[in-house]
């Protein structure tokens, strides 16, 4: 019989239950859910948006990198 016995939670969640009452916690477990899932969407649009970043700045890179002639414009076989 340890400190976190099942009966220890048991007590622990009916006095939370208690003081804030059954429409406080769902209003807080539907924010908590609510907060996850925009976690999520945010993680996944930055997973999507970086390989087009990335994509952007190699084409300044070999813009960067192609020779200029004397007027100041790329070779025509670039």
């Amino acid at each position: 019989m340890g400190l976190f016995d099942w009966k220890h939670w048991l007590v622990l969640l009916l006095v939370v239950a208690v003081l804030f009452g059954g429409k406080r916690l769902k209003s807080l477990g539907s924010d908590l859910g609510e907060t996850i899932k925009g976690f999520r969407r945010s993680m996944s649009s930055d997973d999507e948006a970086q390989p087009q970043v990335a994509t952007s700045a190699r084409v300044q890179s070999d813009t960067a990198q192609t020779p200029l002639t004397q007027s100041g414009q790329a070779p025509l076989g670039h």
